[in-house]
């Protein structure tokens, strides 16, 4: 058996309203499914003012507390353009390099938007070029294997779950589905 007695939620900070009831909400169901949320202590912190003094602080703790973890839920939701944000995607990326389990989800508004290279052509702009390749507006390659999200941070999710929803922004069912994920992976 898997011992996992503690989840790290990573995802986007989003400069909501609502932000503040959508972390309480996903804290409880964490604790509601029997275990301990890890999140950043905000109250814990040194630093009061935005420096980077206080960005090095935060990356400390966050750092400290992946260690702490035994498994990750990230919300992969699209922020800021066609992919996740780049924070989460490092705090996924940091519990692989642990050995650690990563469950992701990722809210979209539709079922089009479910394959990253439609996202790209949406936000950016995306046309085959003459050997058939998918390309942004810069030229550069788009991975194209009909995933969600670039194939790393696919493949190091033990679970992805993509949830179409008109509220992308505080939809909480991703995270019920990982949830689940966990308890069957540690059973």
């Amino acid at each position: 058996m898997r011992r996992i007695r503690s989840i790290y939620l990573a995802g986007p900070a989003l400069p909501l309203v609502h932000e503040a009831p959508v972390a309480a909400a996903a804290q409880l169901m964490v604790e509601a499914a029997g275990y301990a949320a890890v999140r950043l202590d905000e109250d814990a912190l040194v630093e009061r003012s935005p420096s980077e003094a206080m960005a090095r602080e935060i990356y400390a703790q966050r750092v400290a507390r992946m260690r702490q973890a035994d498994a990750a839920v990230v919300n992969l939701t699209p922020f800021r353009g066609p992919h996740c944000d780049p924070g989460t995607a490092f705090e996924a990326g940091f519990f692989s390099g642990l050995g650690k389990p990563v469950f992701a989800y990722m809210n979209l508004f539709s079922e089009e938007e479910a394959e990253l290279k439609s996202r790209v052509d949406f936000y950016v702009g995306a046309e085959v070029d003459e050997a058939g390749v998918w390309r942004d507006d810069f030229g550069a390659p788009i991975e194209d294997y009909g995933l969600p999200e670039s194939l790393i941070l696919w493949a190091e999710a033990r679970r992805l779950y993509v949830i179409v929803t008109p509220d992308p922004e505080s939809d909480l069912t991703g995270l019920q589905l990982c949830l689940d994920a966990v308890k069957l992976y540690a059973d």
